[in-house]
């Protein structure tokens, strides 16, 4: 044979085995994969939303070790029973008459008080000599925080009546209720006569508010 037909022959049986080495038994390619893609194993990072990376499932987003401490509860509301009334020195101008009704916290524990106290003057029996006061609703009302020992003032004013001319009663005491409560606290009147007819110097209570009115 000479070398002019060998040639053929050869390049045939390169060609066979190229196609040998380039395919798998099953008809995948020969070429070996990443090893990631062998092992199924996923990356350490994977792209996130906004085309950063994310933690790997290894290294999870830190968890926060702050916690919230509880709010402090609010104090409980003063009772008739933790308070004693006691009643403010007269303060007169421009022809009014101006007291200070004051509650003070005689319990070993810290209460609150919201809106308006109760008030009726009362004579030697206890029963109303006068219409009730009425209450100041344009004035704001606030909670006060009562500690041991602290006060708590509304203001208790009125026309004096010698000056409307009207009809007047001069009450034996002076009933305090605080708010939300049903037993009252008796405190003596030492403010003379106020008027009974509930149409002129009427007496006039405000919300209570923190100190004593002095």
């Amino acid at each position: 044979m000479t070398h002019r037909h060998l040639l053929p022959a050869v390049l045939a049986c390169c060609a066979v085995l190229t196609a040998c080495t380039g395919h798998g038994a099953d008809g995948t390619s020969g070429s070996t994969p990443p090893a990631s893609a062998a092992t199924g194993t996923p990356s350490a990072t994977a792209p996130g939303p906004d085309g950063g990376d994310t933690p790997s499932p290894a290294e999870p987003a830190g968890t926060g070790s702050a916690v919230a401490s509880p709010a402090a509860p609010a104090p409980k509301r003063c009772r008739t029973s933790d308070l004693k009334a006691s009643l403010g020195p007269d303060h007169p101008g421009a022809g009014q008459q101006n007291f200070a009704l004051v509650l003070t916290n005689r319990s070993p524990r810290a209460c609150s008080l919201y809106g308006f106290p109760g008030v009726a003057f009362v004579d030697a029996a206890g029963d109303a000599v006068t219409p009730d006061p009425e209450r100041a609703t344009d004035q704001p009302r606030q909670r006060v925080t009562l500690a041991p020992g602290g006060d708590a003032w509304s203001a208790l004013s009125y026309t004096d009546p010698a000056i409307t001319g009207v009809t007047t009663v001069t009450p034996r005491a002076l009933l305090i209720t605080p708010p939300d409560e049903t037993a009252p606290l008796s405190v003596r009147w030492t403010g003379g006569q106020v008027s009974d007819t509930g149409k002129a110097s009427v007496p006039r209570v405000s919300p209570l508010r923190p100190g004593s009115g002095a």
